[in-house]
């Protein structure tokens, strides 16, 4: 079916179109009208706005299927009411289409999107929250707008400690191995950090083993065959514990998407050798660098992109530049997004500047670092455990997952516990993401469970139970069945209701342009809100003993919590039926 325009934008239209027909207004000045409205319009032309708008009133007069009122207020505002009609009308037409009317890209592009960056052999904590949470939105709204979406988990498989592994593992080669029964994440996680203390307790004490980790690691470099196999158990099984974490949080990853440090090795030296040969990188001290004149340090010396160090080892940049070229290169990528957060700010700057200069990014591609703030306790610093170590994400999670379980088993006592198991995973993991996903993403936020899980306020808890209610009310309509009847008034609390449901398309479209997914946040609750002030206000199964009363706010029921299905699904949150 075909995109259903929103009340807005068609009235937008019409307008532009009245202004079209006027012969002192530019062409640029009625394709601008969306973004400028009458007063632009006005001020740019040098006219009279209220004599402009009163041209708008004269040539679009109320009809009643679409404009109820019209007239002009202030310095040459138009205030228009649409008609009850329209409303219901759109939204039948959304409610006949699978996509709720939302029209998909007419020039999609494709787009790699660069988030979840865990470690190999090492916990995964509440930093890395943020950016698989907002990563995995961004990657599903887009998807679900028409652009083809290329996931890339950026892990840290590469380095310095990769040398003193694979020998502690050689010179103890059963540390990683697995009971004959198989192993789940947290024993995969407990063997891992197991050999990572004991390897770097050894490194810091022997000073033979130091050396031999250190000739482990140019042999690791060199793609040594016996050392990359036990470099890949490293990596496998650091898998192992990632997917467990993930599967907790409820974010799809796949392996094919996973391409870490060690992905762009081969890469390294060539890039290097273009950026030298061009002039865009030079050598300072032995490291190959790129100088800025706008970025400089404290004592007002240039602050450059190390490329590779005096010693030959090669830093984040040259791997971050070598992605850029694979991604552009191989994967044909218009758009690259990364979401990291905001300390990486200046790094990125300098990459995709550097980037630019080598001619890797064109004009035609768009590169966006997508940065977000830090997590905090209740005391307004970085959240951390009372040791002063950061929380281990698992932890927090299936904290979350507890606290939820009480919300639901008090509020719900005739569901059973496998139920409540359920509705404690879906409700505990959903507050999470949401706290995260309403904040908009420069900010820092306060990690308060409590506050996550409750039944009232900008929750997903809330917008859960306001999805699970309209289920209860359509499970309880009996025989009678949603309907639209354009003929019916609506009241004050249903054309609000209905008009906020007219928006979701506008809304994704907005998010889609900017990457910011707490507009979709801030919606979907100003829709539940919407629904409780309905609800409250508009019975639904006692309708004025009105059939086709009932059946029209029975429609209205369904259509939102359609909207609050799909809005959630893209934000990667669950919407239980009973809660």
């Amino acid at each position: 079916m075909a995109s259903v325009p929103s009340l807005s934008a068609t009235i937008q239209q019409r307008i532009a179109d009245v202004l079209g027909a006027d012969p002192l207004l530019r062409r640029s000045d009625r394709a601008d009208f969306q973004a400028n409205g009458v007063l632009g319009l006005a001020k740019r032309n040098k006219a009279n706005p209220r004599e402009l708008a009163a041209k708008v009133v004269t040539a679009l007069p109320a009809d009643g299927e679409l404009i109820a009122d019209i007239e002009v207020s202030g310095p040459g505002f138009l205030n228009i009411t649409v008609s009850d009609a329209a409303i219901t009308n759109i939204l039948a037409a959304r409610a006949a289409d699978g996509r709720l009317g939302v029209p998909s890209a007419e020039k999609p592009g494709i787009t790699v999107i660069d988030y979840a960056q865990p470690n190999v052999a090492k916990e995964m904590h509440v930093g890395h929250l943020r950016s698989s949470v907002i990563g995995d939105a961004i990657a599903k709204i887009l998807e679900f707008e028409g652009e083809t979406v290329i996931r890339r988990h950026h892990i840290g498989d590469w380095g310095t400690q990769f040398g003193m592994l694979v020998q502690y593992l050689i010179e103890h080669p059963h540390e990683l191995d697995a009971s004959p029964e198989g192993s789940d994440g947290e024993e995969s996680m407990s063997r891992l950090d197991r050999v990572y203390k004991a390897g770097r307790a050894l490194f810091d004490t022997d000073e033979e083993f130091k050396t031999r980790s250190r000739k482990r690691l140019v042999e690791l470099q060199a793609g040594d065959p016996e050392t990359l196999a036990i470099w890949q158990q490293f990596v496998d099984e650091s898998k192992i514990y990632f997917y467990s974490v993930y599967d907790k949080l409820d974010i799809a990853i796949r392996d094919e998407d996973i391409v870490g440090e060690s992905g762009y090795n081969d890469m390294l030296v060539e890039t290097c050798k273009l950026l030298e040969d061009t002039g865009v990188a030079v050598r300072s001290n032995g490291a190959l660098c790129v100088f800025f004149d706008d970025i400089k340090g404290k004592d007002g010396e240039p602050v450059p992109l190390i490329v590779q160090k005096a010693d030959g080892g090669f830093g984040y940049a040259a791997t971050d530049l070598s992605a850029i070229r694979n991604r552009v290169r191989d994967l044909h990528a218009d758009t690259l997004l990364y979401v990291v957060d905001v300390r990486q700010a200046l790094h990125f700057k300098m990459v995709f500047a550097t980037a630019r200069r080598a001619g890797w990014l064109t004009e035609e591609i768009t590169v966006k670092h997508i940065p977000f703030g830090t997590v905090l306790g209740k005391d307004g610093k970085p959240f951390k455990t009372r040791a002063g170590e950061s929380f281990r994400l698992v932890d927090l999670l299936d904290e979350a997952v507890d606290r939820a379980k009480s919300v639901v088993r008090e509020k719900n006592e005739e569901l059973s516990e496998q139920e409540i198991e359920e509705r404690g995973a879906e409700v505990g993991i959903g507050a999470i993401k949401y706290a995260d996903l309403s904040t908009s993403l420069g900010r820092d936020y306060v990690f308060d469970l409590d506050r996550m899980v409750s039944l009232t306020g900008d929750t997903s808890v809330y917008l859960q139970y306001a999805f699970a209610r309209i289920q209860s009310i359509l499970r309880k309509a009996g025989d009678a069945r949603p309907s639209p009847h354009p003929e019916l008034p609506l009241a004050p609390a249903e054309r609000a209701l209905g008009l906020l449901l007219d928006e979701f398309g506008n809304t994704l479209e907005s998010v889609s342009e900017t990457y910011e997914p707490h507009k979709l946040a801030s919606y979907l609750y100003s829709v539940a809100s919407a629904f409780a002030t309905f609800y409250e206000q508009c019975p639904v199964l006692k309708a004025e003993n009105s059939v086709e009363l009932r059946e029209n706010r029975l429609f209205l029921c369904e259509l939102t919590g359609r909207t609050l299905h799909q809005g959630m699904v893209l934000l990667g949150i669950r919407t239980p039926e009973r809660l």
